[in-house]
């Protein structure tokens, strides 16, 4: 079975609770039961993961390497400012998807910028926490 690393930038632990009127009331345990439960489903062992550090995602995505088919990752602000992250993606041979809840794309012009676009195979945006199933879906044909 083919192993799908879900990676979590920092403020996502508080899913649920920190701008709700941005990111919902859905919080990331829920993302993470409803990630695994479509992940069975689609034949696809999910190993879920969310850091407030930059340095502990660079470790993951290196793990990640040696365990894994593919990566689906929000990176949060990470995605405009980590040139780092997106060094350690490129040195991982599987797909990457990067997911944002919010539309980045309507936010302030500072978010326009990913660097981990960069690397990624596809992005979506703005499709609120069902984003990383429709992520899921699409590493899914990737790598199934």
């Amino acid at each position: 079975m083919p192993t799908v690393y879900v990676l979590n930038g920092p403020n996502l632990n508080l899913l649920g609770q920190r701008q709700p009127e941005i990111y919902g009331s859905t919080t990331l345990a829920d993302v993470e039961r409803d990630c695994k439960a479509l992940g069975s489903e689609l034949g696809l062992d999910i190993a879920f993961h969310q850091s407030n550090h930059e340095g502990a995602i660079i470790d993951l995505i290196h793990e990640a390497r040696l365990k894994a088919q593919a990566i689906v990752i929000n990176p949060a602000a990470f995605t405009h400012t980590s040139v780092a992250i997106l060094d350690a993606l490129n040195a991982f041979d599987g797909p990457v998807i990067e997911v944002h809840i919010s539309n980045v794309h309507k936010r302030e012009s500072f978010r326009h910028h990913s660097y981990v676009s960069l690397r990624a195979e596809g992005v979506i945006a703005g499709f609120g926490v069902n984003g990383y199933l429709l992520a899921l879906r699409h590493v899914a044909k990737l790598v199934g």
